[in-house]
């Protein structure tokens, strides 16, 4: 997995990763199971913006950033 987001895309993937951590965090009480969800995602965009490396751009889908 080589880099292949710049700098701004790193930081889009934090923030998507912050929202998805707290919304998961934030369902915790009603349902565990979305709550789950949402936290693996979180996690998941946070490796993404940790290494610069996007997993939708690696399937060749051109984004914005």
């Amino acid at each position: 997995m080589k880099q292949n987001i710049d700098s701004k895309g790193r930081v889009a993937r934090g923030g998507l990763a912050v929202i998805f951590l707290l919304a998961g965090g934030c369902l915790i009480p009603q349902t565990r199971l979305l709550s789950a969800i949402f936290i693996l995602i979180g996690l998941f965009c946070a490796f993404e913006a940790w290494i610069g490396w996007c997993a939708v751009r690696a399937c060749g889908v051109k984004t914005p950033l």
